[in-house]
C-alpha cells in the first residue's frame, strides 16, 4: 500500500481523486502498477491490471481508494477487477463520492472476492485532502500560507515585504503551489506585489496552478502581470458589497479546483478565517523581529481570548533559516 500511495502522490487528477494501484501475482511478486491522471483517462486499477495481464489471476490488488462501481467517462473498475480474477483486494479508503460510497466494496464481496478495508487509511486521506473535503462538504480544501517575522508581521507599515524570508524558504513555499489546483490572492496583493503566482521550482514540469483574484469595488490594474495567465476573478454580486467567499469557493470547486492555496493578503486571510473557510495554515517565520506593528497575518481586531480559532500543529521544521509551521484548523 505504501507503493500505491507513492504512485498516487505523483498524480494531478483533480477534480477526480488521486489514486495509486499495485498488483501482486499469486506468489506475491509485483506484476503491475498504475496511477490515475485525471478525468477521461484510465483509472489506476485498469492500468495496473492491464500491465499485469494474466499474472493477476489469483493475486492481490492494492488500491488507495475504493474501486468505482459506476459508469462515468470510463467503465467501472469493479468490472475490470472481477474480469482479472484476482482473489483479494486491499483498500485504503472508502470513496466518499455518493456514486460509490461502499458499493464497489459490496459488489466485490458479493462476487466472492476477499476485500480488506482501512490499510493506511489516514495516510491515504492526507494524500488527497482536497478530494475528501470536497466530497464531504462541497468546498475545496483551503490552505492559507503566510511569511512573517517572528513577531507575526508580514509587512512593514509602508507596505514593504520583499523579502521577509530567504530564497531557500521561498523555494520551499513553491512546493505548496505545485500541490495546489489554484492560488488565491486579494486585489490588494495584485496592486502591491504584481505577482505571477507560478511554480518556479527548478526542474518542475507539472501543471501550473490557476490564479484566482478576489476583486473589490476598485478596478484592478490593467497592466498587472497576472492577466497573462488568464486568472479567475471573483467579483461582488452587486456594487458596494464584498465577495461571498463561501459561494466563491464553491464555484471554484465546480471548476475542478479542489486544493486552493491562499497567499494574500491580510484582509482576505482574516475574512476566510472568520468565516471558517481555512482548513490548513502554513507559516514561515523568518529569523527576524519587526519590533512593532506593521501589517499582521490577519487584518482584523483580536477583541477577546474567546475569539481564538483552535488549531492542531501537525509539523514544525526549519527551512532556509525560517521556522515552518503547519497546523490544521479545527472545524466549528
Amino acid at each position: 500500500m505504501s507503493l500505491s500511495l507513492e504512485l498516487a502522490a505523483t498524480s494531478h487528477a483533480h477534480p477526480n481523486p488521486r489514486v495509486g494501484t499495485v498488483v501482486l501475482d499469486s506468489n506475491g511478486e509485483l506484476v503491475g502498477t498504475g496511477r490515475h491522471e485525471g478525468p477521461g483517462t484510465p483509472h489506476a486499477e485498469t492500468l495496473a491490471l492491464a500491465e499485469a495481464g494474466s499474472r493477476s489471476r489469483g493475486g492481490t490488488i492494492y488500491v488507495t481508494l475504493e474501486p468505482c462501481a459506476h459508469h462515468g467517462r470510463t467503465p467501472p473498475c469493479v468490472d475490470a477487477i472481477l474480469a482479472a480474477e484476482v482473489s483479494k483486494v486491499i483498500v485504503a479508503c472508502v470513496d466518499p463520492d455518493e456514486r460509490v460510497a461502499g458499493r464497489g466494496i459490496e459488489q466485490l464481496r458479493e462476487a466472492g472476492v476477499d476485500v480488506v478495508v482501512g490499510v493506511l487509511e489516514e495516510e491515504a486521506r492526507q494524500l488527497d485532502p482536497g478530494y475528501f473535503h470536497h466530497r464531504e462538504t462541497g468546498l475545496p480544501w483551503v490552505t492559507l500560507k503566510a511569511a512573517a517575522t517572528l513577531d507575526g508581521q508580514v509587512a512593514a507599515a509602508d507596505g514593504t515585504s520583499k523579502w521577509i524570508t530567504s530564497e531557500a524558504t521561498r523555494q520551499d513555499a513553491h512546493t505548496l503551489r505545485a500541490s495546489a489546483d489554484a492560488v488565491m490572492v486579494g486585489a490588494g496583493t495584485v496592486r502591491i506585489d504584481d505577482p505571477l503566482l507560478t511554480v518556479r521550482t527548478p526542474g518542475y514540469e507539472g501543471p501550473q496552478p490557476v490564479p484566482v483574484i478576489i476583486g473589490g469595488t476598485s478596478p484592478l490594474p490593467s497592466d498587472a502581470r497576472i492577466w497573462s495567465r488568464d486568472p479567475v476573478v471573483l467579483y461582488p454580486a452587486s456594487s458596494g458589497e464584498l465577495v461571498d467567499l463561501r459561494a466563491g469557493l464553491s464555484d471554484l470547486a465546480t471548476r475542478g479546483f479542489l486544493d486552493v492555496l491562499v497567499e494574500g493578503g491580510p484582509t482576505l486571510a482574516a475574512s476566510l478565517l472568520s468565516e471558517g473557510l481555512v482548513n490548513r495554515l502554513v507559516l514561515y517565520l523568518a529569523p527576524s523581529v519587526a519590533g512593532g506593528i506593521g501589517r499582521g497575518i490577519f487584518n482584523d481586531v483580536f477583541r477577546t481570548l474567546a475569539d481564538v480559532h483552535p488549531a492542531r500543529i501537525v509539523s514544525v521544521d526549519q527551512v532556509g533559516g525560517a521556522i515552518k509551521i503547519a497546523a490544521l484548523l479545527e472545524e466549528d
